[in-house]
């Protein structure tokens, strides 16, 4: 069964700052892009950050330039850095791995994610 584990979640005030991380196994983490979405209450699951094999990123526009998403491929562990956090970042997070051929697409339990105003 695929695991990927998330950790780092947690309470934080307005304009602080926290890091989640996600290990999964080598064959998992190398073989598909990484990914963090989010999910608040009443509301559908968005992409927060996703980062490729080779490195390359894609966010979305309400986390553009607060939030940064890194692989490390020696620990199969991807990171999303979040820093100036808003009361709407509030969210339980996901981390997801994936890829298209052959299709696979696996999900964390999540993480919760607190900002305080």
């Amino acid at each position: 069964q695929v695991q990927l584990v998330e950790s780092g979640g947690g309470l934080v005030q307005a304009g602080g700052s926290l890091r989640l991380s996600c290990t999964t196994s080598r064959t998992i983490f190398s073989a598909n892009s990484m990914g963090w979405y989010r999910q608040a209450p009443g509301k559908q699951r968005e992409l927060v950050a996703r980062i490729t094999r080779v490195g390359t990123t894609n966010y979305a526009d309400s986390v553009k330039g607060r939030f940064t998403i890194s692989r490390d491929n020696a620990k199969n562990t991807v990171y999303l850095q979040m820093y100036s956090l808003k009361p709407e970042d509030t969210a339980v997070y996901y981390c997801n791995a994936a890829r298209e051929l052959p299709y696979e697409n696996y999900w964390g339990q999540g993480t919760q994610v607190t900002v305080s105003s």
